[in-house]
């Protein structure tokens, strides 16, 4: 008998359970697949003309890169519309490329940096489509050439963090830009940085008038001059008046998950991601990324975990579409690709 009470008096009095049940909790289903065999990882991803947008991104089409496959970067560009039961084809992209970031505006949809095996880009694409015609039109272009950065539309501003220069960079970058879309002519402006180290693949957020940075990635070179990554699990918050401040560690890496942490009941989601746990695990082992979802209080400052997902994609972008989050495609295992696209209602059950 007293072992049931105390078990009764856990449940009702835990902490750290009554954390979890205030944590939002999400219900996914499929969205139509993306019209590729292989699918990509690294794409660009948003909203235009009320349709779902997804372009670019890289895949090894031909072999496994352990079985010698090389690295292909893709300029195919893909609409949603609604109700539709599969994709369109729309105009290719400008150049091919990914892994940059995608930010959907009432104007269409922003698409910043990125790169390709040889370079990375400064480029700034808007893409658009009315009902009748896809258009990309440039944008003021970024200060240096970026891709694996982190980045969010906040209220009337875009913010970006961290990245690389060129794909063979040996380290990231520790810079952060703002672009006023109400003063677009005036560019690109560059921020303090945040008070921690360089990072790529990090999760960028917003909420209120605030701009969050979310784990990521260092590069380091080892002693035998081998480029290696240090996982990262930090986290800052960056405002207009205050600048950056760190907040709450996460309670575990989340390198590449889905780019964008969206907000939920006012909590910031990280939607699984790389914990590092299988760096060193064969690619034909490895059990998958993990699956469940992290969740981020701006009101007490705390972290908190918020369920299971059906997938664990990582290098992918997020995207809100009719009131759901959408994860198109992405990395499955390393060097494999996914064309499964994934929604669940903002409004969680």
């Amino acid at each position: 008998m007293r072992f049931v009470l105390f078990a009764v008096c856990l449940v009702v009095f835990s902490p750290a359970l009554a954390a979890a049940a205030a944590s939002p909790s999400l219900s996914w289903t499929r969205l139509p697949d993306i019209p590729d065999r292989e699918g990509f990882a690294g794409s660009y991803a948003g909203v235009t003309g009320g349709a779902l947008f997804v372009a670019g991104g890289a895949n090894f089409p031909d072999k496994r890169p352990w079985e010698g496959g090389t690295k292909v970067w893709h300029d195919d560009a893909f609409l949603l519309e609604p109700r539709a039961a599969e994709w369109r084809r729309v105009e290719r992209l400008p150049a091919a490329g990914g892994y940059g970031v995608a930010v959907t505006l009432d104007e269409g949809v922003l698409l910043i940096g990125g790169g390709d095996a040889q370079r990375n880009f400064s480029s700034v694409w808007l893409a658009r489509w009315d009902g009748r015609q896809f258009t990309y039109t440039a944008w003021p272009a970024l200060p240096r050439p970026l891709a694996l950065m982190a980045g969010a539309r906040v209220g009337r501003a875009i913010y970006l963090a961290g990245g690389v220069e060129r794909p063979d960079s040996t380290t990231a970058l520790r810079t952060a830009y703002r672009l006023d879309l109400d003063r677009r002519a005036e560019g690109w402006r560059e921020l303090p940085a945040w008070p921690g180290p360089e990072r790529i693949l990090a999760v960028g957020g917003a909420q209120g008038d605030a701009f969050y940075l979310f784990s990521g990635a260092r590069l380091v070179t080892d002693a035998a001059g081998k480029v290696t990554r240090e996982w990262l699990r930090d986290a800052y918050r960056l405002t207009p008046a205050g600048g950056w401040e760190r907040v709450a560690d996460l309670p575990r890496v989340a390198v590449a998950a889905p780019a964008l942490a969206p907000a939920v009941h006012g909590k910031l989601l990280v939607l699984g991601g790389d914990d590092g746990t299988q760096v060193a695990t064969e690619p034909t082992a490895h059990r998958g990324f993990p699956r469940d979802m992290l969740a981020y209080d701006p009101a007490t400052k705390a972290w908190s975990r918020a369920g299971d997902m059906p997938f664990s994609l990582v290098t992918t972008p997020l995207t809100i579409w009719r009131g759901q989050i959408v994860v198109p495609g992405g990395e499955a295992r390393p060097g494999v690709r996914s064309t499964q696209v994934w929604a669940a209602p903002l409004e969680p059950r």
